[in-house]
């Protein structure tokens, strides 16, 4: 696998799209924010999204919990709360793997016997 090389912003996926499609940044710009802003609506009025062949959107309800502070070791209250899940799609999955195994190599050991 391949050492990481950064994190990829908002500025870095639109300026890539516009290269790719013809379109300015600034209109390419309002189409992603648009597009977040449709996955942020949907999942604040509780529906989860479903991007076939990318993967699922989901939200997950935390229950009210005990926790530890680690430093202090004090006991702390954590509220209920709804918690965003991705979950990848199988052909994502399977792309992401397919480009670390052509990464690393694997010597299949002969049989001298």
């Amino acid at each position: 696998m391949s050492a990481p090389k950064g994190n990829i912003t908002k500025k870095d996926i639109v300026e890539d799209i516009a290269l790719r499609t013809g379109l300015t940044q600034v209109d390419t710009k309002v189409i992603v924010e648009c597009f977040l802003d449709s996955i942020i609506k949907a999942m604040t009025d509780g529906n989860n999204i479903e991007i076939r062949g990318f993967g699922r959107f989901k939200i997950k309800n935390r229950k009210e919990r005990t926790a530890r502070n680690p430093r202090t070791g004090e006991v702390v209250k954590v509220d209920a709360g709804i918690k965003p899940v991705f979950e990848a799609s199988r052909e994502l999955t399977k792309a992401l793997n397919d480009v670390v195994l052509e990464s690393v190599k694997i010597e299949v050991p002969t049989s001298n016997g």
